[in-house]
């Protein structure tokens, strides 16, 4: 049976992408730096500071609790986020050795 697209590449390749595709939109670069300015946060008061809607946001927020970079708990009808500490630390680590290994192998092309 043929493997579908990504399954066909490393669990780091599909991490590192997975990561990537989570930052790849300023509007995620925006709600993670409203959420690294505070402890904790609910999600109105995201919207407050990111000039879209609240469901656009909601969806972005999504995006990065799938990828783990932040984690979110119910308290009554509102969700309260945070960033994952340790996710993004690791995230970090893992795109340093990544561009590290890969410069280590340019050569002198072009």
């Amino acid at each position: 049976m043929a493997q579908s697209g990504t399954e066909r590449f490393s669990e780091e390749h599909q991490l590192l992408a997975e990561i990537a595709k989570a930052l790849s939109h300023p509007a995620r670069i925006a709600i993670l730096e409203v959420l690294s300015r505070r402890n904790s946060c609910v999600c109105g008061d995201v919207v407050e500071e990111i000039p879209l809607s609240q469901a656009t946001v909601s969806q972005h927020l999504k995006v990065l609790k799938e990828a783990g970079l932040i984690t979110g708990t119910i308290d009554g009808p509102k969700t309260c986020y945070c960033i994952n500490g340790s996710r993004l630390e690791f995230a970090e680590s893992i795109f340093r050795e990544w561009f590290e290994i890969t410069k280590k192998k340019l050569s002198t092309c072009c």
